[in-house]
């Protein structure tokens, strides 16, 4: 059966995985459209899955801090890619996790516009199709970050927190219609998310090597269950840490 999916931030970690095991699963039945803002990854994956699998590919190169240029992007979609039955809200980041005190007020804007603001945009652009057909689902990427808080998450952590509180209220704004909203909140992945807050790849690289974390399959196989459940069934969270993390601020390190 013919499914529309669009996952923000779809070129690296969890997006880039949720394409490739959709296209997998659906095969020519997959419609994705993937939204990100490097233009060679996009092409590059999207040859990738439909080669491999045949799947339907729609890219848009764009930046969900966008929000003139993402009304008009979905605005103007093919037809054949109009009717999206999932979004989901992927795309996000941190760029620090220095005390507040001395973070940089021109990373909080890009951190709040991107993982709120951005989020905001895709979803009300999104919603009057889903509501004009009662059909739909939207799946928010949170985090741990969102439930708890640890020290130097500061913004991050307080835009995840709205995101959590943004999926309960949307529940209860869509309440009386079919459509369906999850939030999903993980813990460690191991991604480009590291790299990109500290600005140091070798960071990264030794903060992961010291426990097991979660892989961005993982948390696409988590999408995948939501998304794919009866219509009567609503996965409203799931919270998920790698065995070895116990809570935002609580890793054990094994391999140190």
């Amino acid at each position: 059966m013919k499914k529309i999916i669009l996952i923000t931030g779809a070129t690296s970690g969890i997006g880039q995985a949720l394409a490739e095991k959709l296209a997998e699963k659906l095969g020519p039945d997959c419609y994705l459209i993937l939204l990100a803002r490097r233009k060679e990854r996009l092409e590059k994956l999207s040859e990738q899955l439909k080669n491999k699998f045949s799947a339907r590919v729609c890219l848009i190169e764009a930046d969900v801090r966008k929000k003139n240029l993402i009304e008009k992007t979905l605005n103007e979609l093919p037809k054949e890619f109009k009717n999206i039955d999932v979004l989901v809200n992927n795309a996000g980041l941190a760029l620090s996790s220095d005390p507040i005190q001395k973070t940089n007020p021109d990373d909080w804007d890009v951190v709040i516009d991107t993982n709120l603001k951005g989020l905001l945009y895709m979803t009300h652009a999104v919603l009057p199709g889903m509501l004009e057909r009662n059909s739909g689902h939207i799946v928010n990427i949170g985090s741990v970050a969102g439930h708890l808080n640890y020290p130097g998450g500061n913004i991050y952590a307080a835009t995840k927190h709205a995101v959590r509180s943004l999926s309960q209220s949307l529940r209860m704004d869509l309440l009386g219609t079919n459509l369906r909203v999850t939030d999903i909140a993980p813990g460690a992945v191991q991604t480009e998310f590291s790299e990109v807050r500290w600005k140091d790849k070798a960071r990264s690289d030794a903060f992961y090597a010291q426990f097991t974390p979660l892989q961005p399959e993982d948390i696409a196989d988590a999408i995948c269950y939501a998304i794919s459940c009866p219509a009567h069934v609503n996965i409203a969270e799931l919270v998920i840490y790698p065995t070895h993390q116990a809570s935002p601020n609580h890793i054990y390190k094994p391999f140190v």
